[in-house]
């Protein structure tokens, strides 16, 4: 019988500009340094532990889906406007810490409902940032694919990495480096590209890196309308990050925030394409100020 997988929750912790105050009805009240803001969470089933007329008491800005959609689509179409409830600036800036990490970001409201930062991932950069700094390499080589605005990136490259982000939107990488001046960070390597395309060039090139990163979404469209479908592309974008991982010295880390996908679906390619039994896996969570542990997403990594 196979020994059973070590499944742990986390959740970040100490981080002074960041909290999740409530979470319910679909919904999370959440403090990004001075200013709170309201915006939709599908996981969120429940009820919430704060009165109504607490969150609008408390809450800077509201984003409020499209009127008019069958539900199952508006949960996932990511279509709404903010509400302006009390003023607040266009954008602002807040600061992570751990250890000898200090990482800055640039905020927004943006047409999505997103802000800049995926708070729940402040975990993974932690060890993102522990592990390339006992790695025996002098500047290990790092690939951060479907990077958003680079909260890994910044964390490798704080530990001294040669950090190569790839995402398929010019925007969102050219806010990444954004955050990388603001941060004081030594310059990293940007791509704008479909990532099945750039990892399958990598692999015919050769190319090995000592760590990857991946958060692939549901689905998405690369730069030049290339379609990605998360159950569909999944299998070779791990088959090929098992040929550019170096077989030592090196670590993976795998998000998924597909909501029924399984943690023990990536710990089953991870044993097919990289001969790793047992990674450290489980799912990322907020704990909430009012009580609640809202899971944003599975996780997976490892180190060999």
């Amino acid at each position: 019988m196979a020994t059973p997988h070590t499944f742990t929750l986390l959740s970040p912790a100490d981080w002074q500009d960041y909290e999740l105050l409530d979470c319910g009805d679909f919904e999370k009240l959440e403090r990004f340094g001075r200013y709170i803001l309201a915006r939709p969470e599908p996981q969120a089933v429940w009820e919430k532990a704060l009165p109504e007329a607490e969150w609008e008491r408390q809450a800077h800005a509201r984003y409020v889906r499209e009127k008019g959609r069958q539900e199952n689509i508006v949960l996932n179409a990511e279509k709404g406007a903010w509400q302006a409830l009390k003023n607040m600036p266009e954008q602002w800036q807040i600061g992570y810490r751990h250890a000898g990490m200090q990482l800055q970001f640039r905020l927004a409201l943006t047409a999505f409902g997103h802000i800049g930062v995926f708070p729940e991932q402040a975990e993974n950069w932690n060890w993102i940032y522990q592990t390339l700094q006992q790695l025996p390499i002098q500047r290990p080589r790092v690939l951060n694919l479907f990077a958003y605005t680079g909260g890994a990136s910044l964390a490798a490259a704080a530990a001294g990495a040669d950090v190569t982000h790839l995402d398929s939107i010019r925007q969102t990488v050219s806010w990444s480096n954004q955050n990388r001046e603001l941060s004081q960070l030594p310059d990293i390597r940007w791509v704008v590209e479909d990532a099945m395309k750039f990892v399958r060039r990598e692999a015919k090139r050769g190319n090995r890196y000592h760590g990857i990163i991946m958060d692939p979404p549901s689905y998405g469209r690369g730069p030049k309308g290339e379609k990605w479908v998360l159950e569909q592309d999944l299998n070779e974008l791990v088959a090929l990050a098992g040929q550019l991982l170096e077989p030592a010295n090196s670590f993976l880390l795998l998000n998924l925030y597909s909501m029924g996908l399984s943690a023990l679906v990536m710990a089953n390619l991870v044993r097919q394409h990289m001969g790793v039994e047992h990674p450290q896996m489980g799912e990322l969570y907020l704990q909430a100020k009012s009580g609640h542990q809202l899971p944003l997403g599975t996780y997976l990594r490892f180190i060999r």
